[in-house]
């Protein structure tokens, strides 16, 4: 099974998040956390720290850019967001496993694509993580649901 072998490593510092099977390196890219910092109060805006797996994976053939709202597709005619933090070209849906953090996925706390590709690499989101588009549609097609992930600083 691949997901006991396959984890995903987010370092806040760095602003980087590593991709291991095996204990073994497969990619690295550079992310965006929140500009809120770390923490797990609910309307926080940061991002939590601690264990976590995907939960559920969102977006598997929406083309790159699509914007969801919800965790759902908008279409060409669908009015856009009530944000400037877009939510585009997949979700990963993380649960968190520590009980400090067992509120994440109430939180909507996700691993996704961003139209603001030029703050990859500082702390610019709103709890979630932010990747290029085509970093998370590479990354999502690496990992399943129940992939496990840590969040550290």
């Amino acid at each position: 099974m691949q997901s006991a072998r396959t984890k995903i490593d987010v370092s806040i510092g760095d602003q980087r998040l590593t991709l291991t099977r095996d204990g073994e390196e497969v990619r690295s890219y550079p992310i965006s956390s929140s500009r809120f910092g770390i923490g797990t109060e609910e309307g926080s805006m940061k991002t939590p720290l601690g264990n976590f797996r995907i939960a559920e994976k969102i977006g598997h053939d929406a083309d790159p850019g699509t914007i969801f709202k919800a965790r759902v597709a908008l279409g060409p005619n669908d009015p856009l967001p009530d944000t400037e933090d877009f939510i585009t070209s997949r979700i990963l849906w993380l649960d968190g496993l520590d009980e400090h953090n067992a509120n994440t996925r109430d939180r909507f706390i996700y691993i996704h694509g961003t139209k603001h590709e030029d703050e990859i690499g500082t702390a610019a989101s709103h709890g979630c993580i932010r990747m290029r588009n085509a970093d998370v549609i590479e990354l999502f097609a690496l990992v399943d649901e129940t992939t496990q992930v840590v969040v550290r600083e």
